[in-house]
């Protein structure tokens, strides 16, 4: 008796992702920690100094982690109602943040009072930051107006009401101390200089803007809102220099790794999308569960933390890196073992002993060899093999259909198994590699089940499913062979006008050749 042959599964060239620098870099952040905060994380702002500690805005209260911490160090619950925006200086001192009530606190964060309060907006105050000569404040609200309040003697410098809707963010120049930038509701980011009376420089974004962002060096801004991240050029006047539309849902924050070589954005697509400065491509991407309101990283890149709208604050930093020195050491000794007498060539004189192979089935390989059909066919069919390695199951059938028992084997089958079939081949017949053998099982299952049509709701709906799914992929082919006859057409076009092209151009060169003979 002949051994058994197991199935042969036919296999298919995956498409693998590509692995660049950058798909390494950002896969070397470990396992996220998660914690719980009180309410959705409206902003993420790092110390700019060492031990680079982060301020959490959630609520009604601030919170401070240091970088490894899963519990805050420091707390800031003086306020009513949602605090928003919460910003350290440029030496890490102080914090300032807005408030639902409308009023702007400064914090010094050796203590837990405030140290300054401003009050003067009629509304809530949703952005608020520091100017880089760190004694004046910047602000915006649902007022409509951007204030620049003075930190010694705690008052008003100037307001500015050009902005028609809500503003609900902002940023200042590093580079210069009388610079920063608004963006609100009304589509438009403006630019303000404290020594002007109004902005001196309005940008339409186009959607509602939700975050904005300078580069360091101040020639750059980047402003996002709806599923658009733009990029303009500040000292050409405001000139668009890219619009990047890489979400599905509206983007809410924007970040800059520490080079800026790298931009982030969050979204409500549950994506961070990480581009590169140069050619504005994605270059990696982070999945996560919920939508993502804010985000920052660690003045050393370190840490990655993402604010979401159910209030889960995600953190991840970034693993270790190993001695190669090492690892080399390790893998040696193992590598020699495993390599050891694999290029020993037998001589003449040697006597060979061959050591029989065991080879291990699978189930659906054992009960098709105990000529089990139905029972073969129900093994591949459990969920792990149905879902992820399809070709196993579509295998299953063409070697039972080579055996002409895939009649048998899809007969005598209850509701719940013929509704799982049908699932199966509906989704699967339209794929190319599957399509000739799913053709004929669907064939067979329609002339097993036709006479038990109307009885049962639940298979009814697959087939129909499954007519409609064949009708669809007729319509594309159908389409498909009309796009072939045009570009055929067009191909034969330009294939004559070349014809043409050449025979007149061999009829003028011998018309000339019998001229030049004539005259000679």
């Amino acid at each position: 008796m002949a051994t058994y042959k197991p199935v042969v599964v036919q296999a298919v060239p995956k498409l693998g992702e590509k692995i660049t620098q950058d798909t390494l870099y950002w896969r070397g952040y470990k396992t996220p920690v998660q914690i719980k905060e009180f309410g959705a994380v409206n902003k993420i702002d790092f110390s700019p100094v060492s031990p680079y500690n982060y301020a959490v805005t959630a609520s009604s209260r601030i919170h401070i982690y240091g970088r490894y911490s899963q519990e805050p160090i420091k707390t800031f619950s003086r306020f009513k109602d949602a605090a928003y925006c919460a910003t350290y200086r440029d030496d890490g001192n102080l914090l300032v943040a807005g408030s639902e009530e409308g009023s702007i606190r400064l914090f010094d964060l050796s203590g837990r009072a405030p140290l300054r309060q401003f009050d003067g907006p009629s509304k809530a105050v949703h952005v608020v930051g520091f100017l880089s000569d760190k004694y004046r404040i910047f602000s915006g609200g649902d007022d409509y107006s951007s204030n620049l309040w003075d930190i010694p003697s705690g008052t008003e410098i100037i307001s500015y009401s050009e902005h028609t809707d809500y503003v609900r963010c902002g940023c200042a120049s590093k580079v210069n101390a009388d610079v920063f930038i608004t963006g609100s509701y009304d589509h438009t980011v403006k630019l303000f200089d404290a020594r002007t009376k109004s902005s001196v420089m309005t940008i339409e974004h186009g959607q509602p803007v939700e975050s904005v962002l300078l580069f360091p060096s101040g020639g750059l801004l980047v402003s996002a809102g709806g599923r658009y991240v733009k990029v303009w050029d500040v000292l050409k006047g405001g000139q668009l220099l890219v619009s990047l539309k890489n979400h599905h849902k509206t983007v809410t924050c924007l970040c800059l790794n520490s080079s800026g070589q790298r931009l982030l954005s969050g979204s409500l697509d549950r994506h961070v999308k990480i581009y590169s400065t140069t050619s504005y491509k994605v270059v990696h991407s982070f999945s996560y569960a919920t939508s993502i309101l804010s985000l920052a990283l660690s003045p050393e890149d370190e840490t990655l933390v993402v604010g979401m709208t159910n209030g889960v604050l995600n953190i991840k930093h970034r693993k270790p890196e190993e001695r190669k020195e090492d690892s080399q050491k390790k893998r040696q000794p193992t590598y020699r073992t495993h390599v050891k007498g694999r290029t020993y060539m037998p001589r003449q004189e040697d006597f060979c002993v061959s050591k029989p192979v065991k080879r291990v089935l699978r189930k659906y390989d054992k009960l098709l060899k105990s000529f089990q059909s139905s029972k073969a066919l129900d093994a591949v069919l459990e969920p792990p093999i149905r879902l992820y390695t399809p070709e196993v199951t579509v295998a299953v059938m063409q070697e039972l259909h080579r055996r002409g028992t895939l009649r048998s084997a899809l007969a005598g089958r209850d509701e719940k198994q013929i509704n799982l079939l049908l699932t199966f081949v509906a989704r699967r017949v339209i794929e190319p590699r599957f399509t000739p053998v799913l053709v004929t099982v669907a064939d067979i299952i329609t002339d097993i089940y036709q006479p038990v049509v109307g009885q049962s709701a639940i298979v009814d709906r697959q087939f129909l499913r499954l007519q409609e799914a064949i009708g669809k992929e007729i319509d594309y082919q159908e389409e498909l062979l009309e796009v072939l006859g045009m570009m055929d057409t067009l191909f034969a076009t330009f294939t004559k006008k070349r014809d043409t092209h050449l025979g007149e151009n061999k009829s003028n060169g011998l018309a000339e050749t019998i001229e030049t003979n004539m005259g000679n």
